[in-house]
């Protein structure tokens, strides 16, 4: 059942892929890191978020699908008036 809903999660990525995107992230000691950037390529087991430049000391970063599935980040998908659109892809 776990395999199917990594599977849900990432074939909603997918489709966002170009797309401006939020995270919230667990940062470590009661932490929450938030990023912006760019939905830049799904992979099997993970997926790549271009940085904001100006933002963040990282260009890229990755995450893993089970991170969505355990609630330990949070991605919220943009349209181009910066409304949100999609928050939590796991439901």
């Amino acid at each position: 059942m776990a395999k199917n809903a990594l599977l849900d999660i990432k074939r909603s990525l997918e489709s966002h892929v170009g797309s401006k995107i939020m995270l919230r992230a667990n940062g470590g000691r009661r932490k929450t890191v938030e990023r912006t950037g760019t939905l830049e390529e799904t992979y099997p087991s993970v997926f790549i978020v271009k940085l904001d430049e100006d933002q963040h000391a990282f260009k890229r970063v990755s995450y893993s699908y089970a991170d969505i599935l355990t609630e330990s980040v949070e991605v919220t998908v943009c349209n181009d008036d910066g409304q949100i659109r999609i928050a939590h892809l796991h439901q």
